[in-house]
């Protein structure tokens, strides 16, 4: 089984992602790792290619912490734009790992690289079986189901500030030491998320957004929240591969 986990920037699989992918990986998954955008402005110190290669090498770490397959970049920062080329391209990364899941970000998120990261990542999905749908580079089109989770927004509300409820909660206290390696790997963001966003630490924040997820699950003392994309033109009706792997460690609300 097979699990491609699409976020925005360097760190945004580690903040709202990385416990459910290491969970899969324990139980025989290959997580494949992608951030459409480099990173390039995450700072307010760093030349724009000296920061692209630092973000690289700190994702490339974290991923190797993950034992997941890394893929590069795409686009800049704000250049993640829901348009042709780069819709090439992402399906046809999705048609090279032929996931039977896909994880990315929500769809409601608080910013539009996230946002469009999400719409852009559904279409390649989407597009996956197409065969006159040409791929960057062209691969074969492959049909088989494939469920796209969106995980929970950063803040844990849209953009209007409403509170957003997940339908799946994943118990992600086994691997937490694990994430906060993960997210410790993006160095380069501690002083930059501090004074840019008012994450004072940020692995700290991780892990009082996970503390704030478990609550919500009413169960788990630290967890991941999920929402699944509609099944249309993806996978059976009732197809939820996520909790049918992961068993007492899902939660799922109706």
């Amino acid at each position: 089984m097979i699990a491609l986990a699409v976020g925005c920037h360097p760190d945004d699989i580690e903040f709202m992602m990385s416990g459910t992918l290491m969970l899969l990986r324990r139980v025989g998954w290959t997580i494949h790792y992608v951030n459409l955008a480099n990173g390039c402005c995450g700072t307010d110190v760093e030349p724009v290619d000296r920061i692209v290669a630092i973000r690289r090498a700190e994702a490339q770490a974290a991923a190797g912490l993950l034992g997941a397959e890394f893929h590069e970049s795409l686009v800049n920062d704000l250049e993640v734009f829901y348009e042709p080329e780069l819709l090439r391209k992402v399906t046809g990364l999705v048609r090279e790992v032929r996931p039977d899941i896909m994880v990315t970000q929500a769809l409601d998120d608080y910013m539009e690289d996230h946002v469009n990261t999400a719409r852009i990542a559904v279409t390649a999905a989407f597009c996956r079986g197409m065969k006159n749908y040409r791929s960057i580079p062209d691969r074969p089109p492959f049909s088989t189901d494939l469920m796209v989770y969106h995980a929970t927004p950063h803040t844990l509300t849209d953009p209007m500030r409403r509170p957003i409820v997940p339908e799946l909660y994943v118990d992600i206290g086994a691997v937490l030491e694990e994430k906060r390696a993960m997210l410790a790997c993006h160095r380069s963001q501690a002083s930059w998320l501090d004074r840019s966003q008012g994450m004072g630490s940020y692995v700290s924040v991780m892990g009082d957004t996970a503390e704030a997820v478990g609550r919500l699950s009413g169960r788990f003392s630290y967890a991941e929240g999920w929402r699944r994309h509609s099944h249309v033109g993806f996978c059976a009706r009732d197809g939820d591969p996520l909790a049918d792997t992961l068993g007492v460690a899902c939660l799922k609300r109706a």
